[in-house]
């Protein structure tokens, strides 16, 4: 098991999980299962509303309304409804199935922190998702043309038109 999500179940504790659909893990804790960067103190997951809805019943003091997205805080988690007003449906696609939770896929997760990106620690997030795309998922044929005209680039900034490189 990940040590990511080995951290989440033992944080949840011996209870089971009260939830009909397999929660799905967000924000830092979602960060470093990627090798992102490490996560804070907290474990942010979204559920579906009916899960919502009976949690809420359940803890109406641990309610959470953050600009229409609602949320319980519950020890260390947060438990949303929805992030940016998009709810579980939109986080499923393309979710890392792991055995207790799933994982939003990293796509979804660049959306959350575009979303968020005037909040300077998600701006700083943006970056490391940017360094983990190029590090990933480059051309090794495009990235070594464009290195062999990187002096151009330099020299015309950036644009080079009409195959006219002036690498010299």
């Amino acid at each position: 098991m990940h040590a990511v999500i080995q951290r989440v179940k033992d944080s949840w504790g011996g209870t089971p999980w009260p939830f009909t659909k397999k929660p799905i893990l967000i924000g830092g804790m979602a960060m470093e299962y990627y090798g992102m960067r490490k996560a804070g103190a907290d474990i942010d997951l979204v559920i579906c509303n009916e899960d919502y809805q009976a949690l809420a019943k359940q803890f109406p003091d641990k309610r959470k309304d953050l600009y229409g997205d609602m949320g319980l805080v519950i020890g260390i988690f947060e438990i949303w409804r929805s992030i940016a007003l998009l709810d579980y449906d939109f986080y499923l696609k393309d979710a890392v199935c792991e055995k207790d939770v799933l994982v939003v896929s990293v796509d979804r997760l660049l959306w959350m922190r575009v979303c968020a990106m005037d909040v300077e620690k998600y701006r700083k997030d943006l970056e490391l998702m940017r360094q983990y795309y190029r590090s990933r998922y480059p051309n090794a044929a495009y990235v070594k043309e464009m290195q062999s005209h990187e002096r151009s680039y330099r020299k015309m900034k950036g644009a080079v038109f009409g195959g006219r490189y002036q690498d010299e």
